[in-house]
């Protein structure tokens, strides 16, 4: 996904500086490498923060309340909305808790898989890899891992590292904490019983989080993660294209001292038998331009 084009949440000196940015409600269910922000600059909100100022996980949350506090007595309706739009669903913010994305390791490729097990397209993809002798990550949605316990434990038999991506792939950003709780534990349950090794990752579907959401998982014991290299595999019909905008980003990360914690898909939550063709086509292209030059790597391998 595009990383932020918004808002600024790193700038130089004692400010914080919180673009605006007008985001539809209804852009809240989109993934959000298709936010199309256009900031204005002469509307943007400046918060003064202690010039040596340094938050912990644990203070991320009072501080976008502490933000989105001072933007509605301020900035009006739209900048709160963008404002949680960005915090709950652009892959790399951090405001609303800590998620793993990728350490300072350049040279290091995680491939991720997310909405599997499909039977279709998770078979093939487990030979190529296999081929090129590289495990990767798979977070897999709790009914479709249910359906397919065979194709789900031949995932985990064959080495790679299986992850939480809910039970049904719902916003989990505009779901209640007690049924958070349920999409997890019965997913990490059936996850678990099937492969008979523990979860210990969670991704969010579409990314899309709030702090209660990413507190519940670690109270399960899983680690949340996001992303810092995807595109719009699930709907690219060109495997070309798909692989080109991924290296793209990589070789960005790379630049800037970043490993990178690629996604791809190799489901859909739509429902089981989606073709994933060129996501998995893909996904070869990147093992074969970067086997040389980088090491593939399941997202075990960073610290947290």
């Amino acid at each position: 996904m595009e990383e932020s084009s918004g808002e600024e949440f790193a700038l130089p000196g004692k400010f914080v500086m919180l673009i605006y940015s007008p985001v539809p409600l209804r852009q809240l269910k989109m993934r959000p490498e298709q936010f199309q922000y256009t900031p204005l600059r002469h509307r943007s909100l400046a918060v003064r923060l202690p010039p040596a100022a340094h938050y912990s996980p644990a203070m991320l949350s009072p501080l976008a309340a502490g933000i989105y506090a001072t933007i509605s007595a301020t900035g009006g309706i739209g900048l709160v909305t963008a404002g949680f739009a960005y915090a709950s669903r652009w892959p790399t913010s951090q405001i609303f808790g800590h998620t793993l994305i990728a350490p300072r390791i350049p040279g290091q490729l995680a491939l991720t898989f997310d909405d599997g097990p499909n039977p279709a397209w998770t078979p093939q993809l487990l030979d190529i890899l296999a081929e090129h002798n590289v495990h990767a990550t798979f977070f897999m949605v709790g009914k479709f891992a249910k359906a397919e316990p065979e194709l789900s434990r031949r995932v985990a038999d064959a080495g790679h590292l299986i992850g939480n991506h809910s039970w049904s792939h719902p916003d989990l950003s505009r779901t209640r904490s007690a049924n958070v709780l349920d999409e997890l534990t019965r997913t990490s349950d059936i996850l678990t019983g099937t492969t008979g090794k523990a979860v210990r990752y969670f991704r969010p579907p579409f990314g899309a989080r709030r702090p209660y959401v990413l507190k519940l998982a670690r109270q399960l014991g899983l680690i949340p993660v996001t992303w810092n290299a995807m595109t719009t595999d699930w709907k690219e019909p060109s495997a070309d294209k798909i692989a080109q905008n991924l290296i793209r980003k990589i070789d960005s990360n790379q630049s800037r001292g970043y490993a990178s914690n690629i996604v791809l898909h190799d489901g859909s939550h739509h429902g089981q038998g989606a073709n994933r063709g060129p996501s998995v086509a893909a996904a070869e292209q990147l093992l074969v331009r970067y086997d040389r030059t980088h090491k593939f790597v399941t997202l075990d391998a960073w610290p947290e």
